[in-house]
């Protein structure tokens, strides 16, 4: 376990908050996969990986533990995740999402293929913030402007 039963719990709790009518089961696994996800971003800096956004909301979740996701990100001795929102809930790449996947089973993890899907009212979730992705994946956090037509 990449941090304590009570920092697990914590953490659960955080998405259970914004969550109210999700399962402790469940919270707990988006967590889980957030653990994965930052483990593998920390071991793969400059990758290009992204969470769903599912498992965005357990991201959040440690990220809001600011001293124990300060730990986390040093004791996997790979660098520290920074988070850079940007906001399209329904953006999904799927070759984003298999290279995330690649690199956590490439830790020795299974990443859990019902919360690494597409975006769908089952698994949309209410995220603290609206954000998603890092800057170097090719998901466009926002959406670009187009040009004006002329003429």
């Amino acid at each position: 376990m990449l941090i304590s039963d009570e920092r697990f719990a914590s953490c659960r709790g955080t998405v259970l908050d914004a969550n109210p009518d999700m399962t402790e089961e469940l919270a707990g696994r988006i967590v889980d996969e957030a653990l994965k996800f930052v483990a593998a971003c920390s071991r793969n800096p400059g990758v290009g990986l992204a969470p769903s956004r599912i498992v965005d909301e357990g991201w959040h979740a440690l990220l809001l533990h600011t001293a124990m996701y300060k730990e986390l990100c040093e004791h996997l001795g790979g660098e520290f995740v920074h988070h850079y929102p940007g906001y399209n809930p329904t953006n999904y790449d799927p070759p984003i999402l298999d290279r995330t996947r690649k690199k956590i089973t490439e830790l020795g993890w299974t990443a859990d293929p019902e919360l690494w899907g597409p975006p769908s009212e089952e698994t949309l979730v209410s995220v603290a913030a609206k954000c998603q992705h890092a800057p170097e994946c090719t998901i466009r956090p926002m959406p670009k402007p187009e040009p004006p037509v002329v003429g």
